[in-house]
């Protein structure tokens, strides 16, 4: 069983950065992609960045152009979001994922983390 754990969400003011990891463990699976996902209360969920996993290839938001930043650690088998320039839209529970091809959906969700932003 694939596992994706997010962590690194938490109150920070407005301006601020926070870093999201998302960790992989469990059965060795081969990603074609992964990406972040968030959900604020009353809304649906939306895409926010993704990263090919080989390549490295990076796809934002256009709310999240400039500010956020996707990376990855292959060695960990860990991804990350630099969250700079945090406004108060962008509250919201961020969400991990991982995809195995291009032609999938994606297949496995991490439990979902926490960010609030205080003006």
């Amino acid at each position: 069983q694939v596992q994706l754990v997010e962590s690194g969400g938490g109150l920070v003011q407005a301006g601020g950065s926070l870093r999201l990891s998302c960790a992989a463990s469990g059965r060795t699976f081969s990603s074609y992609a992964r990406g972040w996902f968030r959900q604020a209360p009353g809304k649906e969920r939306e895409f926010v960045a993704s990263i090919t996993w080989t390549s490295g290839a990076t796809s934002y938001a256009d709310s999240v152009k400039g500010r956020f930043t996707i990376s990855r650690d292959n060695a960990k088998n860990t991804m990350l979001l630099q969250m700079n320039s945090l406004k108060p839209e962008d509250p919201a529970v961020y969400y991990c994922a991982a995809r195995t091809n291009i032609y999938t959906a994606y297949e496995y969700w991490g439990q979902g983390t926490q960010v609030t932003v205080s003006s």
